[in-house]
């Protein structure tokens, strides 16, 4: 564990200095064919049309995937978020992107130092029809990356109340897919969905602060020193560079999996581009009332 020095940061162990075996997944799991697919950085729409596609290619036989992504400056929408509560004017002064997600909650803002991300996609007969066990086996390797990286977290103990409905880290915690800090801050949203016979979870990993332009995003302006008190960033707890963030993040999907190190296909890539740009990168999707 991290040592506090009082401040809500610690010192973090020397990196490599022990590594905890990573928990084991199901044994339906366990005999599937598996691929990591390293760091990336893609736009919004294309990041949600790949994870779509790798949906398709478990159901139909192919590899389940693992992966670790990293946005632009992207605001994801939850699927049923109303339009009217993003600042559109804002985000396109300030460069971000916008998206929508095919899971729930509230929007989100991304980029190269706020987060990382990560997704699972697995055939739907390897994992448990338990929502809450399938929450409580796929999120298994991301507490043991954040035990590796001396980050004292787990699942929220409590449903604290929304600070702000339209922001997924101003949202009631929910013991099921949220993850906190050793002063109950959230440090981890995940999600889940179900898509021709696979189920996809994703998730993000807050590495740094950015609290002005989180709530710069959205219409009603959210306190950022509300954002601040609510959710907690790996950089404020243990002294890490984000580079042995992704790794350590990467490393324990693989090992979780027993994953090799593999990319997409270009048949993958080429209906990701058509699907991001019918789809996920459409105005009618985006801004669609739910």
């Amino acid at each position: 564990m991290a040592i506090s020095d009082g401040t809500h940061r610690s010192v973090a162990p020397a990196r490599n200095s022990y590594r905890a075996p990573v928990p084991t997944v199901g044994m339906a799991l366990a005999d599937l064919e598996w691929r990591v697919v390293d760091e990336e950085t893609r736009s919004g729409p294309m990041t949600m049309a790949l994870e779509s596609v790798a949906a398709e290619t478990v159901a139909d036989g192919g590899p389940a995937t693992v992966r670790v992504y990293t946005w632009p400056d992207t605001l994801s929408l939850g699927y049923g978020q109303d339009p009217e509560t993003i600042d559109w004017g804002y985000c396109e002064r300030e460069g971000v992107g916008v998206t929508r997600r095919p899971t729930g909650g509230g929007a989100i803002y991304h980029d190269r130092v706020a987060d990382v991300s990560y997704g699972i996609v697995a055939p739907a007969d390897a994992v448990p029809g338990d929502l809450m066990a399938c929450y409580e086996q796929f999120c298994e390797p991301v507490l043991e990356a954040f035990d590796r990286m001396g980050v004292d977290a787990a699942f929220a103990d409590d449903e604290r109340d929304a600070v702000h409905q339209p922001a997924c880290y101003l949202r009631r915690l929910h013991p099921a897919h949220d993850i906190v800090g050793p002063d109950g801050r959230k440090l981890s949203g995940n999600a889940q969905y179900r898509q021709k016979d696979a189920v996809i979870q994703h998730g993000s990993l807050s590495v740094s602060l950015r609290p002005e332009r989180h709530c710069g995003c959205f219409a009603a302006k959210p306190d950022p020193e509300a954002f601040a008190d609510r959710v907690g960033a790996i950089d404020e707890y243990v002294d890490i560079e984000r580079a042995a963030v992704v790794e350590t993040l990467r490393s324990t999907l693989a090992e979780w999996v027993d994953a090799d190190e593999d990319g997409w296909t270009d048949d993958e890539l080429a209906r990701a581009r058509e699907r991001a740009e019918e789809q996920f990168g459409a105005r009618e999707w985006i801004r669609r009332t739910p």
